[in-house]
C-alpha cells in the first residue's frame, strides 16, 4: 500500500499537508514545522537543522509498521479500538518513534503526523473519527506500506 503526504502549506509554527491512499485523497494532516530536511541529505545533516519536538520529518520515502504497540499512546482510551498500535514510521534520519496519531494542534505533534481536516488555520479538526477509518485501511493494506512526503 502507498501513503503519499504533500506538505501544501509550510508556517513558521506547523505544516499542513494532504494524504491520499493509493492516489486517491484521504484527509489533512498537521505537522511541525518544515525545515527542508530531506531522507537523502543524510544523518549529519538532519541532526544538525533538526529542533527536537518542533520539526517535521524530512522528506523521503518511508516503510510504516503497524504492528507496533505505542508505549506513550496505548494507556489512551481512544486508541484501545486498535490495541494501542498506531502507524509507526521507520528509518527516519535523526528521528525515533515517529507515528501517525490522533491531535489537533502544533503541540499535540512532537515531530508525528496528525490527521484530521484542516477546518481551523493551523490546525486538524475530527482527529480521532480520521484516525479510526485511516486504521481501517490500513489494517487491509498488507504486510508492505510505504509513506511517501513530499
Amino acid at each position: 500500500m502507498e501513503l503519499l503526504l504533500k506538505r501544501i502549506a509550510r508556517r513558521e509554527k506547523y505544516t499542513i499537508g494532504h494524504l491520499y491512499i493509493e492516489g486517491e485523497y484521504f484527509c489533512d494532516t498537521l505537522e511541525d514545522t518544515d525545515r527542508g530536511l530531506s531522507q537523502d541529505a543524510g544523518l549529519a545533516v538532519c541532526k544538525r537543522k533538526k529542533i527536537y519536538g518542533v520539526t517535521a520529518i524530512p522528506t523521503g520515502r518511508y516503510r510504516v509498521l503497524t504492528n507496533v504497540v505505542s508505549p506513550r499512546f496505548s494507556k489512551f482510551k481512544q486508541y484501545q479500538f486498535c490495541g494501542g498500535k498506531l502507524p509507526r514510521i521507520i528509518n527516519v534520519p535523526a528521528f525515533e518513534g515517529v507515528l501517525i496519531h490522533i491531535g489537533n494542534y502544533p503541540k499535540d505533534t512532537e515531530g508525528c503526523i496528525l490527521v484530521g481536516r484542516n477546518t481551523v488555520v493551523g490546525a486538524v479538526m475530527d482527529s480521532t473519527a480520521t484516525f479510526k477509518k485511516l486504521m481501517e485501511r490500513l489494517k487491509n493494506g498488507g504486510d508492505f506500506i510505504y509513506i511517501t512526503i513530499k
